[in-house]
C-alpha cells in the first residue's frame, strides 16, 4: 500500500516537519513524496530515510494547484498524506472533496494501517477513528512524530503540473527569524500576557536564545502586540511538542495547554501557585518573572550553557 506525503517547503527550503510526517506515513507503506519547490528541496526530501522516490515539480504553491496535482498523481496511491499545518489544511479539503473521501485530520498514533488516534474537545480526549474507505486521505500532527534519519538517495522524478490556479499571489510577507522553527523545536521558551509589553518580551527572547530555543507566546500576548502572529502556540496557533517547554507568566488557558500537550518536559515560572500551567509542570519557579528570569539567565551564561 503506497503513500505520498506532500512536503513542506519555506522560502524554498525544505521544512525540517517533512520528515516527520515521512516518518510517520511509513507505517503505511512505501513513501513517495511530492515536493512543490526547488531542485534543492527535492534532493532534500531524498535524502530522508524511507522515502522511495520523491516527485518533484518546481511550481505554484498555490492550493487549487496543489490538490489538482496530487488529484492527478492519486490513482498510484492508497494514502494522500500531509502535516496537519497551514499548507495542509488549505490542501487537504479541497483534494478530498475532489476525490469524494472523508479525510482524517490531526491524527497523532496510528494504531493500524485503517485506524488512526487524533485529539477531540481541544485535546482532553483522544478518539480511535475506522477509515474503512477504499483511499485515505489523511493529516498528521507533525510534532507527534520523532523524525526520519538521513543518509537516503531517493531518485527524484519531475512531474509537470498542467493544473493551473484560478488565484494570483500578490505578495507574500515574512517574518525574518534566527530562531530555531517553532514547529519542530527540540526547546520552547514561551511568554504570556503576563510580561507585561514588547520590550518587557525581549526578556523571553533572552532566555530562548541563551538555550539555542524557539520562542512562543500566548494568544493574549500576541493580541496585546507584544509578540508576532507566527509565535502564537496553542489551539488557535501552533501546536508544539518539544523536549523542554518553559512557560514564564503563562496562567494556563485550556486552549493554550491543547498546543503543548506533547511536551516531554515543562517548566513553569509564575507568581501563582494555583495556575493551571503550575499543576501539570514538572518544574515550577514560584515568584516575579522579572526576578527569576534574569537570575536563571545569569545562572546559564556561568555555567557556560550559551548557545
Amino acid at each position: 500500500m503506497s503513500v505520498l506525503v506532500l512536503a513542506e517547503v519555506d522560502d524554498g527550503v525544505l521544512s525540517p516537519a517533512t520528515a516527520r510526517i515521512v516518518a510517520a506515513a511509513a507505517n503505511l507503506g512505501p513513501v513517495d513524496v511530492f515536493v512543490p519547490g526547488p531542485r534543492a528541496a527535492a534532493d532534500a526530501a531524498a535524502a530522508i530515510s524511507g522515502v522511495r522516490k520523491v516527485i518533484a515539480n518546481d511550481s505554484s504553491l498555490l492550493a487549487d494547484t496543489l490538490s489538482g496535482a496530487i488529484e492527478t498523481l492519486a490513482k498510484d496511491y492508497i494514502y494522500l498524506v500531509s502535516g496537519a499545518s497551514t499548507l495542509g489544511k488549505d490542501v487537504i479539503p479541497r483534494l478530498a472533496a475532489k476525490l469524494d473521501i472523508q479525510p482524517v485530520t490531526d491524527i497523532v498514533a496510528i494504531e493500524s494501517p485503517t485506524r488512526f488516534v487524533r485529539p477531540i474537545y481541544a485535546g482532553n480526549a483522544l478518539e480511535t477513528v475506522t477509515d474503512s474507505q477504499s483511499k485515505h486521505v489523511l493529516t498528521f500532527r507533525a510534532s507527534a512524530f520523532r523524525p526520519a534519519a538521513g543518509g537516503n538517495a531517493a531518485p527524484v522524478e519531475v512531474f509537470d503540473n498542467a493544473v493551473q490556479s484560478a488565484a494570483t499571489l500578490i505578495a507574500a510577507h515574512r517574518t525574518e527569524s534566527d530562531t530555531p522553527d517553532l514547529s519542530t523545536a527540540q526547546i520552547v521558551v514561551a511568554g504570556g500576557v503576563s510580561v507585561g509589553s514588547a520590550e518587557g518580551f525581549q526578556l523571553i527572547e533572552k532566555l530562548g536564545k541563551t538555550l539555542g530555543a524557539a520562542v512562543g507566546a500566548t494568544r493574549a500576548a500576541v493580541d496585546a502586540g507584544y509578540a508576532p502572529n507566527d509565535w502564537q502556540v496553542g489551539q488557535t496557533g501552533k501546536i508544539i511538542a518539544p523536549d523542554l517547554y518553559i512557560a514564564v507568566g503563562i496562567s494556563g488557558a485550556l486552549q493554550h495547554l491543547a498546543g503543548i500537550q506533547g511536551a516531554r518536559k515543562i517548566i513553569a515560572i509564575n507568581s501563582d501557585v494555583d495556575a493551571p500551567i503550575v499543576k501539570i509542570s514538572d518544574v515550577a519557579l514560584i515568584g516575579d518573572l522579572f526576578e527569576i528570569v534574569p537570575q536563571l539567565i545569569a545562572e546559564l551564561e556561568r555555567l557556560g550553557i550559551r548557545r
